[in-house]
Parts: structure tokens; sequence; C-alpha cells
């Protein structure tokens, strides 16, 4: 479908308006100032400004007071992109010719080459801070052909990443039965002399459009070129709100509660002595036995903190729990694990069950996701290679998110070996490899060999 067929109109103003029209812009603004801990309403002066007191001589000067923001956001997106794709996405295909085999190939060094596994982390950290993000595949020409992918081709194939956080806006264009049919991205490029200029992509199963508009100026069309695979080269992700967005009231009451707290401490924390009569004489300060000296019937006392604010330390623990539990977020610091022993798999894996759990529910956005991306590379190598064409359209591949987990090694072992009737389950030769112990697994295999030898 071209962009015009979408439009209905040869106005490049009214057509961006249209493409447009699908979706809402994210508010950008607001999730950088919620993930940024600069950005927190706690260190606003105009929302919690500093006290103004008047000194003994009657002057004002201002006095600071405690601002403590907490970097919950931040926290709760790293940990959740960290279990969904602290493993690498495993690929689960079954090819049942040598061309399939071929395509199941290519596919892995077309993501290897685009460093996939931290593009994914990238992903996933975009979609929960921003809601949106997108890659786009695109295909270079080489100096002269390759076998990179198995096969001769002068191509290369890369992947752009595209999200709000770097100042883009995404547009995706559904129909009726919701089905993308376009894709657009509008950005700003600012040029050596300082000149910005408005960009507006359009990308569609049949050709990718480029408008732009100078500044002061008018939209113009940059370029129309065909979309080679048939298929809109884009993959595009979104998730209904902020990965924090049910707990930033939370949070920000938290912030609030500390910093009030630490107001209490500033004047209250010191040691304070109510004197009734009169004082001759004050010790030197870092004196040692210091005394106070007062005339007859003159009495001093520390001043002490007799009721403790134990209503706002139940808040404080009680804000703290609720961050943690309805954002899915394990609480795994020092001092939460500090205590523990030795422990189970089982009980490693109860201690990650609700990190895990918040993985299937995101799933729903990036099964989807992953496979779309898997679905426009085999398009492109049966373009690349057009022998490969109907094998990279028949052969599956699944990809499945791994999520992230100790292992208990021994339990798992000593299971293996209770299903397998006590027999070995590695050679002594895979064993020395997989311990990591020494540089060449080979050598240290013959050496052992000869020292039993000679034994």
């Amino acid at each position: 479908m071209k962009v015009i067929d979408i439009t209905k109109t040869e106005s490049i103003a009214d057509s961006i308006q249209m493409l447009q029209s699908n979706i809402d812009d994210v508010n950008i603004a607001t999730y950088q100032k919620q993930y940024k801990i600069d950005g927190h309403s706690v260190l606003d002066k105009t929302k919690r400004p500093d006290k103004i007191v008047r000194t003994d001589n009657e002057e004002q000067r201002v006095e600071k007071v405690g601002r403590i923001p907490i970097a919950f956001q931040n926290k709760i997106v790293s940990t959740a992109t960290s279990f969904a794709f602290g493993n690498p996405v495993a690929l689960h295909a079954q090819p049942s010719t040598n061309n399939e085999k071929a395509v199941v190939l290519a596919l892995h060094k077309i993501l290897e080459d685009n460093k996939i596994d931290s593009f994914n982390r990238r992903m996933c950290k975009d979609i929960l801070r921003t809601t949106q993000f997108a890659e786009i595949w695109y295909i270079t020409e080489l100096a002269k052909p390759s076998n990179e992918y198995g096969f001769s081709s002068k191509f290369k194939l890369k992947v752009l990443p595209i999200s709000p956080w770097d100042g883009n806006r995404l547009y995706p264009f559904f129909n009726k039965n919701q089905d993308l049919v376009a894709f657009s991205r509008q950005f700003s490029f600012k040029d050596i002399d300082n000149k910005t200029t408005e960009y507006f992509e359009t990308y569609t199963d049949e050709e990718t459009l480029i408008w732009a508009k100078p500044q002061g100026g008018t939209w113009t069309e940059v370029s129309r070129t065909a979309n080679i695979i048939g298929k809109i080269p884009v993959v595009f992700g979104q998730a209904e709100q902020t990965d924090w967005h049910d707990v930033q009231h939370i949070i920000e009451r938290l912030e609030t509660l500390l910093s009030n707290f630490a107001d209490t401490n500033d004047y209250h924390g010191a040691p304070k002595i109510f004197v009734q009569g009169e004082i001759q004489g004050f010790a030197k300060k870092g004196e040692t036995g210091a005394i106070i000296q007062g005339s007859v019937g003159a009495t001093a006392q520390y001043l002490s903190w007799d009721h403790a604010p134990e209503s706002v330390k139940l808040e404080i623990d009680t804000l703290f729990k609720l961050i943690y539990s309805l954002t899915q977020t394990p609480d795994i610091s020092f001092e939460s694990v500090k205590g523990l022993n030795q422990i189970s798999g089982i009980a490693l894996e109860m201690l990650f069950l609700d990190a895990h759990l918040k993985v299937q529910d995101k799933r729903e956005i990036f099964d989807e996701y992953l496979q779309r991306r898997i679905n426009i590379i085999k398009a492109f190598v049966g373009t690349l290679n057009t022998t490969l064409a109907n094998d990279a359209q028949n052969v599956r591949i699944k990809p499945e998110i791994v999520p992230f987990t100790l292992r208990d090694n021994k339990e798992v072992i000593n299971n293996l070996l209770a299903a397998n009737g006590n027999q070995p389950l590695l050679s002594q030769k895979t064993a020395i490899a997989q311990s990591g112990l020494v540089p060449d697994a080979e050598l240290e295999y013959e050496a052992i060999l000869g020292e039993a030898g000679r034994g």
C-alpha cells in the first residue's frame, strides 16, 4: 500500500496530520522528570521552598530544607529489564532442509552482528520508561561482496533504534482490523550551520517516503523509495503506561516523608540542654570533664525525645514495601539477603517468583515484538539471497524469553544424577572445560591422564 492510498490526499501537511492521528504523543517530558532523579518534585524549590527565618537581629535568612530524592523509577525499570533480558533470547527452529538451515544460520549471524542482546535490553528499558520503542531494519551496500551470512552478498543488514527518549515521535497507523499499514517517525536534525530541519518518515509495505521542513519553511518531499521485502521493515512495541506509573504518588510521598524527617533530625538530632536558674559559666568546646557552673538553685538537664516518631517509621517502611510489591520488583539489596545462608534451588525460585511473573505478564508485549523482528529478518534474507526466498518464508523460528535466575547447580546435578541412576553426566574433559579453572582444557586433560599413568 502506498502512502497516498492511506491518506487519500496529495497534500503533505494533510497526509502528515492523518498519519499522526492514530496515536497520541507520549508525555516524554514528564516521564524523563520522573525517571531522572534531578527532575523529582522534592528538589523543586517552587514545590518545596526553603524556609525564611528571622535572626535575633530581626534580619531574614534562608534556611535550606531537606530534599531527599530516591531513584526508585530507575531501580524498577533496570531490575525488570535485567530479569526479562539478562539472558539471551532463545531461538527455537527445526529446519528440515539445507536451505532452511542456511536461513537460520544467516539470521543468527545478523542478530550477532547487531549485538542484539544489548539491543534487547535497550528496547525493554525504553518501552518500560517511555511506553514506546521501535527498530527500523535497513540494508547498506558493502565495498565488495562478503560471505558473512553464509552466502555471497554485497549488502549488510543493520538495525536503527528509535525511541521517544532520543527526541523521536512515533506514529504507527493501524487499519480497522488493527493491522499495521504504515509507520512514521518525526524528528529534528541540526546541521553544522546550526539550522534545524524537521523530518517526517513513513514506511509502508510498498514504499518509504521522507518529507522535510526547514526552519521557517514548508514541507517538501525528500525521497521516495520502494520497499524491497514487501513488509514494513519496522518493529514497534508499546506499553499502556510506564513501569512505575502505579507507584509514582507513593514514591513522591516517601520522598516527602524522608525529607521532612531529615529536617526534624537537623533540629532535634543534636542534644539540647534545658536550664532553670542562672548559669554563671560554660565549659569550653571539647573540654574533658566539662562542668556547667550555676547559682544556687539552678538546674540543667538534657532534653530527650521521649516519643519517637513510630508512626512515621511505620509509614516509611510500609511505603517501601508497597513500591516493591506493586511493581513486582524483588528487594535483592545486600541488607535484604545478607541473613540468608545456603538456600535450595526451590527457595531461589520463590525469591524471584514475583519478578518472573512480571516477565510472563510483559510477554504480551515482547513476544509479538520479537516474532515480528524474526519475520522481517527472514524476509531480508530471502531478498538478499533469492534462492532462499521460499525457505525463509517457510522455516519456523520462535523466539523465547528466558528470565534471569540464580541456579543452585549442586541441587540440579544431584537431581539429574538421581534421574540418571547415579551414572556420570559429563565426561572428564567436558567437566574440566566447564570448570573455567584452566586456560586449555585439552592440555589439562592430557596432564591428568599422564599423572594417573605414573601413579
